[in-house]
């Protein structure tokens, strides 16, 4: 029902308001909605957060968007996790009203004694609801008493509701007659992990392998695979993620390169899950025990990073779900288990799971394999191809796991339709892969970019992955090192969270043959150890600059964030201009698109957007370079890849160097 005052059409409005928007502890919002009433008396609005207790904050009062629209905003930022409301209040503002009136009448000599009487029996009414502390309420019933004291001019009678101490006093504690409500609204805040972090994807088993000519291969373990740790952290990264880590079946095992026919030392896709050591519950006997796996998990910690563990629901032909839930598959007309198939893509050592003959089963035993996960460290789950599985599924398995441990993060490896993307957002995913690895013009990347940090915000997060396993682009196929340079400043500027695939940082381009996004001999069906070492002493790694940009991330609370994205023209569709902000933390990146040739441009900014008048020069200093510049409305910039991929310029003062990371 619409109230006295119409509050309308309220945002984030997730699914019709049946689901919550979304926020992070700390992450500031805008609140948006129509405001309006009859006539032509005044009108204002505010917004109130509850906070999970129900205990309403201060409220934030709201600025109408644009003259005349009758679209009024106001930013809000929760402090703690839990599920909080939002509300809108819109009122009439009845001095507001009467300070128009009396501007207009009284100069013109019209009711000039009734006009003022009216005003001091309204300052009195507001006086009532005023604080007495810091004398604000006697400073509203001084203005009453001057508005009624006819010994003194009108000109002296009016100046008394115009003092700053009456004035600053009505700003706080408003007279709001009459006022209306919109429904609450919820709003799920979670942690800042589930919005901010750096990724660092690696196989454990290619961690201290041995692989030599003529030989059965050695695996790495966990123990060796620890040793990388140290690495991964000074490259300052948040998160290490895990391909699955489980018993791998042998029946049509997947042999180098995807070959059909494996040989007796051949090691297997990590996804090919379950065999008579186990299912999705256990731990392949090469890398180890559960007590070597909480021994990383510790060794993580130590270091600042949590684990993130790749949850794939399927199931290779030995999984003991095979023979004790055969319900839980699609068999064919001859009695044979369908196996996985993204036609003209087969995959005969995997089977897809089937939910619509015992879905409570599936639930149930998906939440117990998750909780103890759970329970040996793992707070984070990278879930492969959620959108291969019934929505309704994931919705009821992410309840029930928040409803004992909120502070779990799932992340949707769904490249797919955006449908189904921002379905999973909405019911329960805190984080999705993108299209960022196919966006790679300047008009894509704004236009992508404009997108996920408009309303899908409220509830879907961005996780920029430059490469996976899966997933070489050609952009990085031809691009060379410059190519995986400019990628890199991108990923970790454009969205909060981002994340690299091992094996990125050397530049590794090949691809398994040309018009393939597969690598050539893929670490998903062999072990891949790696001399890390040595690329270092021979200059082939980019781990300095991708050291460098985590770095600027942890110091600059603006890159932590994604709402407030805004893109600036340049003359040259090669290079990219954008910027963010928190609070007084402004960023801005130009980037070079173009791996292959240098390129110049006319950065024209948008001066106000920066908090700037448009005829400021203003000093920014280059965080890639320490080089300072003075930045106006109109800036030349030349790029060279290679040498200098990008600008990362903070304007003004910036936090001190060495503040601590965002967990």
């Amino acid at each position: 029902m619409i109230g006295r005052i119409p509050v309308l059409d309220v945002h984030p409005l997730v699914d019709c308001g049946n689901r919550p928007a979304k926020a992070v502890s700390g992450e500031t919002f805008q609140v948006t909605a129509t405001v309006f009433r009859d006539g032509h008396d005044a009108v204002a609005a505010n917004v109130v957060l509850r906070d999970p207790g129900g205990r309403p904050g201060p409220w934030t009062p709201m600025r109408e968007l644009a003259p005349g629209t009758d679209r009024w905003g106001a930013e809000v930022t929760p402090t703690a996790e839990g599920m909080w409301t939002y509300t809108v209040e819109g009122w009439g503002d009845p001095v507001a009203t009467w300070l128009h009136t009396a501007r207009i009448k009284i100069p013109a000599g019209i009711d000039t004694a009734l006009v003022l009487a009216e005003g001091a029996e309204l300052y009195e009414r507001a006086a009532a609801g005023v604080p007495k502390k810091k004398g604000r309420r006697a400073a509203v019933e001084a203005a009453a008493d001057t508005l009624r004291d006819s010994s003194m001019s009108v000109a002296a009678r009016l100046a008394a509701v115009h003092a700053p101490e009456v004035e600053e006093a009505l700003r706080r504690h408003p007279l709001r007659e009459p006022v209306s409500s919109s429904e609450p609204l919820n709003l799920l805040v979670e942690r800042q992990r589930a919005l901010y972090g750096s990724w660092y994807e690696f196989f454990p088993r290619s961690e201290g392998a041995v692989v030599e000519a003529g030989k059965p291969p050695v695996s790495g373990n966990f123990r060796t695979a620890a040793n990388r740790l140290p690495a991964v952290a000074e490259m300052g990264f948040d998160v290490v993620y895990l391909p699955p880590v489980h018993p791998i079946g042998t029946t049509f095992r997947k042999g180098p390169d995807n070959s059909l026919s494996a040989g007796p030392h051949d090691v297997g896709v990590p996804w090919a899950i379950g065999s008579p050591e186990g299912g999705h519950d256990a731990i392949h006997p090469d890398l180890g025990t559960f007590d070597d796996f909480d021994q990383f998990v510790s060794r993580a910690a130590e270091l600042g990073m949590e684990i993130a563990l790749d949850f794939a629901l399927q199931c290779s032909p030995d999984h003991p779900w095979v023979e004790k839930h055969p319900d839980w598959f699609h068999h064919r007309a001859d009695g044979s288990i369908a196996y996985a198939e993204n036609p003209p893509k087969k995959y005969q050592d995997i089977y897809p799971v089937a939910f619509d003959q015992d879905l409570d089963g599936l639930v149930a035993e998906t939440v117990r394999i998750l909780r103890l996960w759970g329970e040996h460290g793992v707070r984070i789950f990278r879930v492969d191809n959620p959108h291969t599985k019934p929505v309704v599924f994931w919705e009821r398995v992410i309840a029930e796991i928040g409803r004992t441990d909120p502070g779990i993060i799932f992340l949707a490896e769904a490249f797919t339709r955006p449908a189904m993307m921002h379905t999973l957002g909405r019911i329960g995913f805190q984080q999705s892969y993108t299209y960022f690895t196919w966006r790679n013009t300047k008009e894509e990347l704004t236009e992508y970019l404009t997108e996920l940090s408009g309303a899908a915000a409220s509830y879907m997060r961005p996780n920029f992955f430059v490469n996976t396993p899966d997933i070489l682009h050609g952009y990085l196929q031809n691009g060379g090192r410059p190519a995986f340079e400019v990628r890199a400043v991108l990923a970790a500027t454009l969205s909060p969270s981002w994340g690299v695939y091992a094996g990125y940082e050397l530049c590794e381009n090949a691809p398994a043959r040309e018009g393939s996004e597969e690598y050539l001999h893929s670490e998903k069906y062999q072990l891949k150890p790696r001399d890390w070492a040595l690329a270092e002493r021979e200059g082939r790694t980019i781990a300095p600059l991708i050291t460098t940009l985590n770095r600027i991330r942890r110091r600059h609370p603006a890159l932590q964030q994604l709402r407030s994205i805004h893109f600036h023209h340049t003359d040259n569709d090669a290079v990219l201009a954008f910027s963010k902000q928190s609070g007084s933390n402004t960023v801005l990146v130009v980037a070079n698109l173009d791996p292959h040739h240098t390129q110049e441009a006319t950065v024209s900014l948008d001066m106000p957007e920066l908090g700037c008048q448009w005829h400021e020069s203003v000093p920014v200093r280059d965080e890639l370079t320490g080089e300072t510049y003075h930045w106006g409305r109109a800036n030349y910039v030349r790029l060279e890849p290679g040498v200098t991929p990008a600008h990362i310029c903070v304007l003004r003062p910036s936090p001190p160097i060495g503040g601590s990371p965002t967990t």
